[in-house]
């Protein structure tokens, strides 16, 4: 058998390429932003994807001035204070002076904020519980291997146990983390769409 036969029996038998791992990938996110819309929905509409990115900001890093929470959504100052601005007029945020530095403003999450961003990671936790128990254990196991490694080779670290971070398509961190999908509905406070997703069909 020459090299080029050698090479493409390997090929046939070995592991899938790198393209072919990329589009299974693609496929998974379509589905996970489709549990994210649903969850979304969940609240009705109160507030718009962008916002709950900034409800989750606080939730899980707590009281944040303006430029921080910008930061991590990735987006300027004057665009997280529009957000900010109808969230605080919803009820779901606060501003409040900095007990260190009177000079200084610091977003809250009001209680109502806070329940609104537990209610939608339930929903999301729910629904990619049922679809998890469809799979066999074997494929379970398979599963949390790869989306393991897949999740550590993307630089996000891993916090086995533990889903009480609402990052998860409302993947918050956007500082050196990765930008959540859109629902396919562009809103003033957004302007970007990451690679791979695509709009949403109506």
């Amino acid at each position: 058998m020459d090299a080029d036969a050698a090479d493409a029996a390997d090929t046939a038998g070995g592991p899938p390429d790198v393209d072919a791992v990329t589009h299974a990938v693609l496929a998974a996110s379509r589905l996970l932003v489709s549990v994210s819309a649903r969850s979304l929905a969940a609240v009705g509409e109160r507030v718009t994807l962008p916002q709950y990115r900034l409800l989750a900001v606080l939730a899980t890093h707590g009281d944040a001035k303006l430029v921080e929470v910008a930061e991590r959504l990735g987006v300027n100052p004057s665009t997280a204070m529009r957000m900010l601005d109808r969230l605080i007029a919803a009820g779901l945020a606060t501003r409040q002076s900095n007990p260190d530095n009177r000079r200084e403003t610091m977003l809250r999450l009001t209680p109502e904020g806070r329940g609104l961003v537990e209610e939608v990671t339930a929903a999301r936790h729910r629904e990619i519980s049922a679809i998890v128990e469809r799979l066999t254990p074997g494929q379970r196991t398979a599963l949390v291997g790869a989306l393991t490694a897949f999740t550590e080779a993307g630089g996000e670290p891993t916090v086995p146990g533990d889903d009480s971070e609402p990052y998860p398509l409302g993947w918050s961190d956007t500082h050196a983390r990765t930008r959540p999908p859109e629902t396919g509905v562009r809103h003033p406070e957004t302007h970007t769409r990451p690679p791979g997703a695509r709009p949403a069909h109506r």
